[in-house]
């Protein structure tokens, strides 16, 4: 659909009519970058409750596979249920910790540059195995056993765009067989502990730290699930982007201390995450117009990271923008756990590829994901020389 490949016009459309719009749905739309940001920040928004979902025909929303492990995650848990799984799982992603597997992503980056020669599809050689490698590893998913998720998770993720009896109907079979491989990791690492994040899990489970088998499997499935979803879309886009403006793709080659404010603004610039949404808890103003308690709230990301009011020129691609700050890993308590990681891949692997690859051309157009709040490719041909 032209709308999801490109919705930036549509988007500035829709922030010229008011910054502040009621869908079909009901919902409430906000499309300024300032409105993004304090819906995603701002504590007086949360997550609806997972209840809430019988009112839109799913009262036995347990009984999905699908849903029963997204709706359990730390995804779209309010405190203090959110805090208590965030503090378990934050010390995988400290600074220190990320920064410590910087050598062995520069490894993973070269063995697969050197696999990528004439034509490929970008994604099934590069912006796939590259992050779900380095989540497999900090996870403690066997090697063998990751390439099998992707199709999975596109399948299960696909609640997070629409609930329709034929959505559940590939979902919940997904959701199942992440839950089956998981689980028999878990049980792997309660008798022989590594020094992965399930081994961790599991222990602070046997530490009683109020940790129960549905927890850490819900939240093992969202963060291997997010900790290679999201970038293999962010290098994708990348990709795209930069192949479309030949001398910033040139210039990142040529410049690698442009790797920081480069990936910085490909996340602006084309969002792996589009969108966002919460219920108002108390009242608050959004566009300049009271929103009263019990009004869902979304929060188009992308939209945001390209409002004029806050990014100067926002439809050109400028790698060396400054005073960037993209919304596109959300903000407040639900900041995306994984940016750091993320980040750190994009910063490796796409001036690497610039600097390897100086004459990469797109060699189709490559298969949209279909999905609305996520954006990305599931192929993507290119060409290396």
């Amino acid at each position: 659909m032209p709308g999801r490949a490109d919705p930036y016009p549509r988007y500035a459309r829709l922030r010229e009519i008011s910054p502040i719009v009621r869908a079909e749905d009901g919902a409430l739309v906000v499309t300024g970058y300032g409105d993004c940001a304090t819906v995603v920040r701002d504590p007086r928004l949360q997550h609806p409750p997972a209840d809430l979902l019988a009112f839109v025909g799913f009262p036995d929303w347990r009984d999905h596979p699908a849903l029963h492990q997204l709706f359990t995650s730390m995804l779209t848990l309010n405190p203090p249920d959110h805090t208590r799984l965030r503090r378990l799982v934050s010390s995988a992603f400290t600074p220190r910790r990320v920064e410590a597997l910087r050598p062995a992503i520069e490894r993973m980056v070269q063995d697969l540059l050197d696999g990528l020669d004439g034509d490929a599809d970008f994604v099934a050689a590069f912006a796939f195995p590259l992050p779900v490698n380095v989540i497999g590893e900090l996870l403690g998913v066997p090697a063998e056993q990751r390439g099998g998720f992707q199709s999975l998770v596109r399948d299960w993720t696909q609640v997070l765009e629409v609930i329709t009896p034929d959505v559940l109907a590939r979902a919940d079979p997904a959701a199942t067989a992440i839950r089956e491989h998981l689980a028999g990791l878990v049980e792997e690492r309660r008798r022989h502990p590594g020094d992965d994040l399930l081994s961790a899990l599991v222990q602070a489970q046997a530490a009683d730290d109020r940790l129960t088998d549905e927890e850490i499997l819900s939240n093992a499935a969202l963060l291997f699930a997010a900790g290679f979803e999201t970038t293999t879309n962010l290098l994708a886009n990348g990709v795209v982007a930069l192949l479309g403006d030949p001398a910033q793709y040139e210039l990142l080659g040529r410049r690698p201390e442009l790797a920081q404010p480069a990936v910085e603004e490909l996340l602006r610039f084309d969002s792996p995450v589009q969108l966002s949404s919460r219920v108002v808890t108390a009242p608050i103003e959004l566009g300049g117009v009271g929103v009263a308690e019990g009004e869902r709230v979304v929060a188009y990301l992308g939209a945001g990271n390209h409002d004029p009011a806050r990014f100067a020129d926002p439809s050109r691609l400028r790698l060396d923008r400054s005073d960037n700050a993209p919304l596109s890993f959300g903000g407040g308590i639900h900041y995306c756990l994984g940016a750091p990681l993320a980040r750190l891949e994009a910063q490796i692997a796409l001036p690497a590829l610039a600097r390897r690859f100086p004459s990469l051309t797109l060699a189709g157009e490559g298969q949209r994901r279909d999905s609305l709040s996520l954006k990305g490719f599931t192929s993507l041909p290119v060409r290396t020389g």
